[in-house]
């Protein structure tokens, strides 16, 4: 088996883990606003709270599954599921990190976006 990055492995492509890392993180940012700012107000604590919490176990699972189908690097996977407990802005960096990456060894950043 070879041990190349590929482009993706059925639904879990490199562009679509990092868009929803990327939701992920503006979900999280919408928590702490409204938990922090805007005092807690319910039910869209609640919400934005148990979305957060379902995206992170999701994102954790499909980041595993794709770091074992090399789609993902490992350490991207790490920064996911296990740093993503505490912020999944962790993630999402490492998503940008692993995109200019590839971009510098490939030479073009096409591939990559679709």
């Amino acid at each position: 088996m070879s041990h190349e990055l590929r482009a993706g492995a059925g639904p879990l492509t490199f562009a679509r883990l990092k868009w929803t890392s990327f939701t992920h993180s503006c979900v999280y940012i919408a928590l702490l606003l409204s938990a922090f700012a805007a005092g807690g107000p319910q039910p869209l604590t609640f919400i934005l709270g148990l979305a957060h919490g379902v995206l992170w176990i999701l994102m954790s699972l499909a980041c595993i599954a794709a770091a074992r189908l090399r789609v993902v690097t490992l350490r991207t996977a790490v920064a996911v599921a296990v740093l993503g407990g505490v912020g999944p802005f962790f993630g999402s960096l490492e998503f940008v990190r692993e995109q200019r990456r590839r971009t510098r060894s490939t030479g073009s950043s096409r591939s990559i976006e679709l």
